[in-house]
């Protein structure tokens, strides 16, 4: 268990942990000039439950909530802290209200420096805290009244302690490993140490672990899990880590950084949280309002986007974007706590629900209603909402990391379906993906009614008739199902219903069967519409018609205006691109040109051609095959 400390300054908080654990915590040299706690201590002591319980000291000053903040969000126990000579405080206040909004739910009283005062004081101040408690979560806390000074109500306190400890509940150690670092040193002999507390998993020595949000790689050498030596650390401890990495040291790593399993190595600037703004506040919070952002060990300035209204009223609840000034890492249900641009005034909290957040469409109700799905506990009470409102299906890797929830032990709802695309697998509601595929056949029916003497779309024209909504990949998927039904056929790379043909008159027939050997002679370089239509004493406007005709029908393909090449042309030259890009692992225009035999523009346009029809992606003056394409796959197997 982990106990912290909360409380207005000059309470007694450190002399109270010091006359119960019978130590002293971590202190600087400042710290004992001045008499005042200014950073996180930190000791650990047997209190008899038979295990190491570890307390964290907080600074009660208000100029260091900050440091505060850093402590709380890992404790299991606060001991909330009131002097019985002044009672009730501002930093009590707004030291109770952060651990509500953290969600800390379990708290023991100490009336502190009860020597000082009568007992009608002490049950004066007494009442103040239980008035103080009554309207929160953390309503009836037993309180314990005492004198660090003369040791009296010590024992009964830490009784309390040991009974609390002995029926704290283990945090669950299945997600990957996640720590929130609140220090890191040097120590000699040893190299660089990190300490935090564990919010999830398990650690070992030899685990090697990702420091974000750098992303840099480190090894753990050695642990200390609750102040001794171990091998492995678990989630709810307090962990010091013995790190070793290329080129590490102490400057590279600062408070608020995290600890992770490589797979949680994902820094966000954008969180999608559930906001709760304090009763307490004076006026509305407005949309837009510059704010700091405390996320476990982390203080980051960011602005705060309302995502119902334009405003908040005090002691209300509603969903918000948290925009971050610097890369931040958060998993689903983390606890954030935003005090005022100035950090003088803690102004509420919010339970993260997407660490992704979209940057656009943020306010629409189909992403409301995501959120509202996201405020379940856990993924798989999010899950089938989820799925109803997703356009593109839900990408297992990124729910692994929003949930911090391995993949191998997920239950999916039966409701749900696993698409292979070509960028990884999607999650889509079984009956959503039935209707897109319906939808998808009906559109290119309707098509087919509205352009009767075409052969059919391409295929990321019929992306953009049908579906515009679905991602490439998703569509891609979707169309491959359609085609292996036999709902939908190719030809080249039209595609078109299995029953729709357009048909060449016998007059065409015969007039295609006189241009043919004059298209194949000319190979790479066939003659022009107008050249075409002289050799063959025939009308230019004709001849157009009839290789536009040729050209939806999948026989041919106009590169430039006027100028056609049949498709077994085209298949040569994507052969040739293919041993370009296999020899150099680039195809680049002069080797191209080259080969073909052909001056720089045509050869050009011929690439561009081919970049258009998704057989290449051009990256500056370079060119690489895109293997998803059709073009590549014939081109492969002949």
């Amino acid at each position: 268990m982990i106990v912290g400390t909360a409380g207005h300054i000059d309470h007694g908080k450190t002399s109270l942990l010091k006359a119960l654990t019978g130590g002293e915590g971590d202190r600087r040299r400042e710290e004992r000039e001045r008499g005042i706690t200014i950073d996180l201590g930190y000791l650990y002591a047997p209190l008899g439950e038979g295990t190491l319980t570890g307390f964290i000291d907080v600074p009660g000053h208000e100029r260091f909530v900050h440091n505060m903040l850093a402590g709380a969000s890992g404790i299991d126990l606060v001991l909330l802290v009131v002097a019985a000579d002044d009672g009730v405080m501002p930093q009590t206040r707004e030291h109770l209200a952060i651990v509500e909004l953290l969600g800390i739910g379990q708290a023991l009283v100490a009336l502190t420096k009860t020597d000082r005062v009568p007992e009608s004081r002490v049950a004066e101040v007494r009442e103040q805290v239980d008035a103080l408690l009554a309207p929160g979560p953390l309503a009836g806390a037993p309180c314990f009244p005492v004198s660090s000074l003369t040791g009296a109500g010590v024992g009964a306190l830490r009784q309390a302690l040991v009974e609390r400890a002995l029926t704290c509940q283990a945090r669950a150690d299945q997600g990957h490993f996640r720590l929130t670092i609140d220090r890191a040193f040097s120590v000699s002999g040893a190299g660089v140490v990190v300490t935090g507390t564990s919010f999830a998993g398990t650690v070992k020595v030899g685990d090697e672990l990702t420091l974000s949000p750098s992303g840099k790689t480190v090894r753990v050498r050695g642990l200390h899990a609750q102040n001794r030596e171990a091998d492995q650390a678990r989630a709810g401890q307090r962990v010091a880590l013995n790190l070793a990495g290329e080129r590490l040291s102490v400057e590279q790593i600062h408070r608020g950084d995290w600890l992770l399993a490589p797979v949680l190595h994902a820094p966000t600037t954008r969180l999608d949280v559930e906001l709760d703004l304090l009763p307490s506040e004076a006026r509305d919070l407005r949309h837009w309002t510059p704010v700091h952002i405390h996320l476990g060990a982390q203080d980051v300035t960011g602005r705060l986007a309302l995502l119902e209204g334009e405003s908040l009223a005090p002691g209300g609840r509603g969903f918000a974007q948290l925009l971050l000034n610097a890369p931040a890492l958060a998993v689903h249900g983390d606890r954030v706590v935003l005090r005022d641009q100035s950090a003088q005034r803690t102004l509420g909290g919010a339970r993260v629900l997407d660490p992704f957040a979209p940057p656009r469409n943020r306010r629409r109700e189909a992403r409301l209603a995501q959120l509202r799905a996201l405020t379940c506990e856990g993924l798989e009470a999010a899950l089938p909402a989820l799925l109803r409102e997703t356009d593109n299906g839900l990408e297992p890797l990124l729910l692994e990391r929003q949930f911090n929830r391995p993949r191998q032990g997920w239950q999916l709802p039966d409701s749900a379906i696993e698409v292979d695309t070509r960028i990884g697998p999607r999650l889509l509601e079984r009956g959503r993906w039935q209707r897109l595929e319906a939808e998808l056949v009906r559109a290119l029916q309707r098509f087919h009614e509205e352009q009767p003497d075409e052969l059919g779309p391409d295929r990321d024209r019929l992306r953009r008739f049908a579906l515009p909504q679905l991602e490439r990949p998703l569509f891609i998927a979707l169309l491959e199902q359609a085609m292996a039904q036999g709902e939908i056929e190719a030809s080249g790379p039209w595609l078109h219903r299995p029953d729709h043909r357009v048909r060449l008159s016998d007059e065409e027939e015969a007039l295609k069967a006189r241009l043919w050997p004059l298209l194949e002679a000319g190979r790479f370089d066939p003659p022009w519409v107008r050249d075409l239509a002289r050799e063959l004493t025939v009308d230019e406007a004709r001849m157009r018609l009839l290789l536009r005709k040729l050209a939806r029908l999948g026989l041919l393909q106009q590169v430039v205006k006027d100028l056609f090449y049949p498709e077994a042309t085209l298949k040569t030259l994507a052969e040739i691109a293919l041993d370009l890009e296999a020899a150099s692992g680039v195809i680049r225009a002069a080797a191209f040109r080259d080969r073909i035999g052909l001056g720089r523009k045509r050869s050009i346009q011929l690439l561009e051609h081919l970049d258009r029809i998704g057989f290449t992606r051009r990256f500056g003056n370079e060119r690489k095959i895109r293997r998803d394409s059709a073009l590549a796959s014939s081109a492969q197997l002949g």
